[in-house]
């Protein structure tokens, strides 16, 4: 998987990717992930990128010309299966889409600054709108790598056991039973004895019935989807 990152401020990208897991997977040629900084796209000897809106009010927005120069430069080179657009309004990021987007080859991700970006972005390149919840940042780069890093997980032989990742929350429409390890007994604080029983069609229907009474307390929601 190829990610293009288009920002105005690469550097507060860079640490998530320098770090577990995703830095293995790129150190392991399983994806790669390229930060293109928008100022470069300028055309303005200031590198300017942003304007104030028509017909008036608070804030600057996004120009639509170098996000156009940007984002034909990279379509010139390759064929991408998304352009994505990080903002408040999007659709918001479930673990559906998160298993949808780790199939792709090739991604852009814009990320979002000010009042947002010139309407005609997202009328004319974006493909597809992800929020990460229902509140607003100072910028789209914090949400690009949540959104990343719940790509690259995904992709075989990222994870120590592939299977790991198919147990997670919300894999099967329900939150992930509670999880123990060693000692068995801390302070008199014990693991329920059927995790030690070596019964593993018992420890299954344990690990089924605790799912499903977590996500009865804490996301009823989930069940009624």
């Amino acid at each position: 998987m190829r990610i293009d990152i288009i920002t105005l401020f690469p550097e507060l990208l860079r640490s998530p990717f320098e770090a577990s897991i995703v830095k293995r997977a790129i150190e392991g040629g399983k994806a790669e992930v390229h930060f293109h900084d928008l100022r470069d796209y300028s055309t303005n000897k200031y590198k300017q990128v942003d304007d104030y809106p028509y017909g008036g009010g608070a804030g600057m927005v996004m120009m639509i010309e170098p996000i156009d120069k940007c984002i034909s430069t990279l379509k010139a080179a390759r064929h991408y299966d998304e352009i994505i657009y990080m903002t408040p309004d999007g659709t918001t990021l479930d673990q559906a889409v998160a298993n949808q987007c780790s199939l792709m080859e090739n991604i852009i991700i814009l990320c979002g600054h000010y009042k947002g970006v010139d309407q005609r972005v997202r009328d004319q390149f974006i493909t597809r709108e992800i929020s990460i919840g229902d509140f607003v940042l100072s910028g789209g780069e914090l949400a690009a790598a949540v959104f990343c890093d719940s790509l690259i997980r995904l992709i075989p032989g990222v994870l120590g056991d592939e299977s790991s990742a198919l147990s997670d929350s919300y894999q099967d429409g329900l939150l992930a039973p509670p999880i123990y390890t060693r000692p068995a007994d801390y302070k008199g604080w014990t693991v329920p004895p059927i995790l030690t029983s070596g019964n593993t069609p018992a420890v299954e229907r344990w690990r089924e019935e605790q799912a499903l009474k977590r996500t009865q307390r804490l996301r009823p929601d989930l069940l009624e989807e």
